[in-house]
């Protein structure tokens, strides 16, 4: 397990956290018989380090983009599958008219 995968466990912990917060302040609201307006500032604040801490473990974790060569041989398609069956051609698309006179106002 890496730092990213770590960070991203506790950034899903305090999201949960935050969600528990609020189902209990809203208990606390109906007993009390107040209207609720929102959240907590703390609450908010764990929901905004939650979700920083969850974007930056998705951008980290996957691993790093690799480019893709246009010229390279493994991206060609050099024949169509042995399988035919499930290359579908008659499709729902076939109800819409090829050629649509709309005009926009």
């Amino acid at each position: 397990m890496g730092a990213g995968f770590i960070v991203g466990v506790v950034g899903v912990l305090i999201l949960s956290h935050a969600a528990y917060s609020t189902i209990q302040y809203r208990s606390l609201l109906k007993i009390t018989e107040e209207v609720f307006s929102g959240p907590p500032i703390n609450v908010v604040i764990e929901l905004i380090a939650g979700l920083v801490l969850c974007m930056w473990a998705a951008l980290t974790v996957p691993g790093k983009f690799l480019s893709i060569l246009p010229h390279s041989d493994e991206n060609r398609v050099v024949s169509l599958p042995a399988n035919l069956d499930f290359m579908i051609f008659n499709h729902r698309g076939k109800a819409f008219p090829l050629d649509m006179d709309v005009k926009l106002k």
